[in-house]
């Protein structure tokens, strides 16, 4: 019951507003000894799911657990994640504690100024990103990655569970319908075949993907010999001073990568040339002597902090200027965002990095 509570006080951190937040707080004592008895017996089974898109910064189809199975997705992530992330390799990012993308920046910052000697020497870099990956995922090669490390019989059952569960067989639609149109047929797991694809937005799936991808990190590591690689997530990049040598490793992992995960690269964004052209990755750019903010992030908050509504400036205005000093030379752009928010009437840090609430 201790594990139980502590994944549910997990789960309040950032949902507590939500309506299935609110309605199994109500009830907190008898819903968690349901749940407990039900995990116990082993019969529990993961409730209706809700489907709706966002459509910032592209349409994507969001799949959102119940709350009850949120609490469970955290309970099985505390048990099982530290064995995990103990061997994850540092060059893996997104949904890890402490490396988020600004952990990857600058990372990736130290070995380009590492392989290029302090931008004296030429360098290139290959930067991939794998087609619809969350809706390609094999969950037949996940769950043979998670048995390799989850032996207790309790925990891999529960891992299976969640795995296996199909959120297609009950869900419901929020929003307007009209956005599903927006989201292309390929990307949307309502098109995927059987026993693939996972819901993106919930925890479970955050981690699933690490565990898969991180056979990608070993073989990037160990059997190409890259010495400078990372991975936000499913874009990963790698270094080298031989455009030829990149070359050699694209054609390997074109081969590999459907043979072994069964997901494909994007051939439309893969990328191979010159890092003193400016990297692009996790929405920064490192060019020499200097990191900036990605120019198409900071025009798209310039437009939606002049058209948003009056209540919602303050917090999305911090969040961008928070954005924005992340970058080693970010003041010109936290110079735009504030000329922006000071027209809708905010007052500001003489630092640039805070706005302060209208007065009343």
């Amino acid at each position: 019951m201790a594990d139980l509570v502590h994944a549910w006080l997990g789960c309040e951190r950032h949902k507590r507003q939500t309506h299935s937040a609110k309605a199994f707080r109500s009830y907190i004592e008898r819903e968690l000894c349901l749940l407990r008895a039900e995990l116990i017996s082993q019969t529990y089974v993961p409730g209706r799911s809700s489907c709706f898109v966002v459509t910032h910064p592209k349409p994507r189809e969001i799949w959102a657990a119940d709350f009850r199975d949120r609490v469970v997705h955290q309970l099985l992530y505390n048990a099982i994640a530290p064995r995990f992330l103990a061997s994850f390799d540092a060059g893996s990012a997104a949904c890890i504690p402490g490396r988020g993308t600004l952990y990857a920046a600058k990372r990736l910052e130290h070995q380009v100024r590492s392989i290029t000697q302090n931008w004296s020497r030429r360098a290139f870099y290959l930067k991939c990103d794998l087609a619809n990956f969350f809706v390609a995922i094999d969950k037949q090669v996940l769950q043979a990655e998670l048995h390799k490390k989850v032996k207790h019989p309790f925990w891999r059952w529960l891992a299976d569970t969640v795995l296996m569960h199909d959120p297609r067989t009950d869900f419901r639609l929020r929003g307007d319908p009209g956005l599903q149109d927006m989201v292309p047929g390929h990307k949307r797991l309502v098109n995927a075949p059987n026993e693939t694809g996972l819901p993106i937005g919930n925890l479970s799936s955050q981690f699933f993907a690490n565990v898969l991808l991180d056979v990608l990190d070993q073989f990037c590591k160990h059997q190409l010999k890259a010495r400078h690689y990372g991975r936000y997530v499913d874009d990963f990049i790698l270094l080298h001073e031989s455009p030829q040598q990149l070359n050699e490793y694209l054609q390997r992992l074109t081969a590999w990568l459907p043979e072994r995960l069964g997901v494909r690269l994007n051939p439309s964004k893969t990328i191979l040339q010159p890092i003193d052209r400016g990297v692009d990755f996790v929405g920064h750019v490192i060019k020499p002597w200097r990191r900036t903010t990605r120019k198409r992030t900071v025009a798209v908050a310039i437009k939606r902090l002049r058209e948003m509504p009056a209540e919602e400036v303050f917090t999305a205005g911090n969040s961008y200027l928070g954005l924005a000093r992340q970058a080693s030379h970010s003041h010109h752009d936290q110079a735009q965002l504030m000329n922006v928010l000071r027209k809708r009437g905010h007052s500001f840090k003489p630092d640039l990095t805070k706005i302060f609430r209208k007065a009343a």
